[in-house]
């Protein structure tokens, strides 16, 4: 039996950065606000303190911090004519499941996307032609400027304290930081991470070469902070735990020690953790939607939430599901190209190097997730020419260390045997003397890539499970092997010993190693309804009052981490909403 619940304002489905921005700032503008998470709650003091959080079994290998693929996951395959498999274990991509999301386990990498991104179709047709883009390619503009979410941006990295060093600040270009990078109002809220050995060794190559490094900006506080919320931040130790680990200092930008605190010390918010929505509800005519139903995953009590207006904050991926189960939209048809709910899935493509230097001590187990210097020049540079490569997107290189631990980490030269004593004495010797160049690079849409819901496979609830259709293309192919001659480049100026040379990624896509936690693409923004689910301020075309926050909106995916944007758009979602409530309908006529 559902028990029906007393309405209210707003409820907020899944509490990471996008749901805990949303809750903080509508709470605070007079709202009564309630968020459902599936996850648990955490918290620095009890779960990610010394020693416990330095368990690399139960963070990495167990993956505590994450979601649990028993109760609910996905299927995959490579192209529409084989059967989807679900995913039993966690392997390319981590989507979290506690309070606070997978903003607990990020590295912290903050970047500003630009209008090479929002205005991509536009961008490339203009400089190339409209047959520069191949007709399978469904790129197409957002809908938005950068110029528009600029102050966001800031707003975003002052609360998360980035630590980085400015390149652009109101089109005078800065010593030190990303020449490339769009104008930005000020400084960084914290000055960069102390660069360890591999960095600089990168940073000098690069320069060598022609190219133009600069410190990677990352969400680990470089020195103790206080946001503007009123949020402490302690200094990064350096203590080489950050990605898939909460923070022990305190120092990693995440929304369970910043915005949901401030969220639940307001008595118009109340969290419900343990609360796993299951779908969104729609009035008789379906231009509205009226609360959701969720189940209580400890006890199995189902309720129902009336709320004035519902926010989908989850995961990406699970944002795109519960569309799905809901009903909203139209669902995409790859073969037909119609509808949109599921349109325009993407991941990210890369390409790395392992350089190996005898007599170098790196010290591999000393740093943050943002310990890398990184360069631009192939990324947001329209001064890189694609059209002798004829690829559309772009890629960053960066040579540093995030996260090398005991277990996981074991740098050996190609040709070593995998295991034995010869296995043994190559990781006593190249352990502390071996470093890496990698490559990050964008993943463009395609007609193919896309979500649906399973016709075979179910979770714990009885629903369907998403599929999930991804290879990478041609398109792809192209920018990787690019990418991968670069990072070669500058690994063999360095003169290593011994060299693990990059390649691309040519093979079929799998979602068995770990790659990244960039998913996109799924409930796009647009200007036509006819081509994406949201408009401009992340609100529903077929229900006014539903919003839809999280990099699920991207219509491609870019070089870059997808947090900086996501941050930025919760903000301006925020903005929206509260504009909203003076006067309900669509904010962008249809």
């Amino acid at each position: 039996m559902v028990t029906k619940l007393k309405e209210v304002d707003v409820v907020v489905v899944g509490l990471g950065w996008t749901g805990g921005i949303l809750s903080k700032e509508l709470a605070e503008a007079g709202l009564k606000v309630v968020a459902l998470e599936r996850g648990a709650m955490r918290s620095t003091e009890k779960d990610y303190a010394v020693p416990n959080i330095r368990d690399e079994l139960r963070y990495v290998v167990r993956h505590d911090l994450m979601q649990n693929t028993a109760r609910d996951t996905i299927t995959v395959r490579n192209n529409p004519s084989q059967d989807a498999l679900p995913m039993r274990r966690l392997g390319s991509f981590l989507p979290g499941e506690v309070v606070g999301g997978s903003a607990v386990h990020w590295s912290g990498h903050t970047w500003r996307w630009t209008d090479m991104e929002f205005k991509v179709r536009s961008n490339y047709e203009e400089r190339y032609g409209k047959n520069f883009i191949p007709a399978d390619m469904t790129i197409q503009d957002w809908g938005i400027s950068y110029a528009e979410l600029e102050p966001y941006y800031d707003k975003f990295e002052y609360t998360a304290a980035v630590s980085g060093k400015a390149g652009n600040i109101k089109g005078e270009i800065q010593p030190g930081g990303n020449p490339f990078e769009a104008p930005r109002a000020r400084e960084y809220p914290l000055p960069p991470l102390t660069p360890i050995l591999a960095s600089e060794m990168f940073t000098s190559a690069a320069k060598n070469l022609g190219y133009h490094p600069f410190p990677r900006p990352s969400a680990n506080a470089s020195r103790a902070y206080t946001n503007p919320d009123g949020s402490k931040y302690g200094a990064c130790q350096y203590c080489g735990y950050c990605q898939r680990f909460g923070c022990e200092a305190n120092a990693k930008g995440s929304p369970h020690i910043t915005v949901i605190p401030i969220a639940m010390k307001n008595p118009n918010f109340e969290l419900r953790a343990h609360s796993w929505v299951t779908k969104v509800l729609k009035d008789s005519d379906g231009k509205r939607v009226t609360g959701v139903t969720y189940t209580n995953v400890l006890n199995g009590e189902e309720f129902e939430q009336p709320a004035g207006i519902v926010l989908l904050c989850a995961y990406a991926i699970n944002n795109v599901h519960l569309m799905l189960l809901s009903g909203i939209g139209q669902p995409y048809d790859s073969v037909a190209g119609t509808g949109v709910i599921g349109k325009n899935y993407c991941y990210q493509t890369g390409a790395g190097a392992t350089l190996f230097f005898e007599g170098r001590n790196f010290n591999p187990f000393i740093n943050a997730g943002g310990s890398n210097a990184t360069i631009d020049d192939f990324n947001i540079n329209w001064n890189f020419d694609r059209a002798p490569h004829n690829f559309v997107g772009a890629y960053n290189v960066s040579g540093g260390f995030n996260t090398v631990l005991p277990i996981g980490y074991r740098p050996v030269p190609r040709g070593t045997p995998q295991w034995g004593t010869a296995w043994k004495a190559a990781t006593a010797k190249w352990y502390q003397t071996a470093m890496v160049i990698s490559a990050s690079g964008s993943v463009m849409a395609n007609r193919t890539n896309c979500y649906d819901l399973d016709p075979t496979y179910r979770n714990a609830f009885g629903q369907p499970l998403m599929r999930m259709t991804f290879d990478y293309k041609e398109n792809e192919h192209k920018m990787g092997r690019h990418a991968a001659q670069v990072v070669n480049d500058i690994a063999k100026s360095m003169s290593p010993t011994r060299l693990n040379e990059a390649t691309a990624r040519t093979d079929p896509w799998t979602v068995v190693p770990y790659q990244s936690t960039h998913n996109t693409g799924g409930t796009i923004m647009g200007i036509d309804p006819r081509a994406s689910a949201l408009n401009k301020y992340l609100q529903s075309w077929d229900c006014h009052n539903l919003f839809v926050v999280g990099a699920n909106v991207f219509p491609h995916n870019a070089s870059y981490n997808p947090t900086g944007p996501v941050g930025a758009f919760a903000y301006w979602t925020a903005d929206a909403i509260k504009r909203y409530v003076k006067n309900p309908g669509p904010l962008v006529a249809a």
